[in-house]
C-alpha cells in the first residue's frame, strides 16, 4: 500500500512539473527549439521532387514529342 501512494505522488509530481515547463508566458517555459538548430531561411525554394520542377516536365514532354513522331 506506501508503495502504491509513493508511485501516485510520483506520477503526480512528474505531470505538474511536465505542465509547469510547457506553460507559455513564463521564463523558461513554452515551446523552445533543440539546442543546435537553428530556423532556416525563408529564401526561393526548389521543387522537391522531379515531378514538381517545370523544367524536367519541360523536357519530359519534349522527348514525348520527340519519340511520338510529332511535330516538335
Amino acid at each position: 500500500m506506501p508503495f502504491l501512494v509513493v508511485l501516485v505522488v510520483a506520477v503526480v509530481v512528474v505531470v505538474l512539473v511536465m505542465r509547469a515547463a510547457a506553460a507559455p508566458g513564463r521564463p523558461g517555459g513554452g515551446a523552445r527549439r533543440p539546442r543546435g538548430t537553428r530556423p532556416r531561411p525563408q529564401g526561393p525554394t526548389r521543387p522537391l521532387a522531379p515531378d514538381d520542377d517545370p523544367e524536367f516536365l519541360r523536357e519530359l514532354e519534349r522527348r514525348a514529342r520527340r519519340d511520338d513522331g510529332s511535330p516538335a
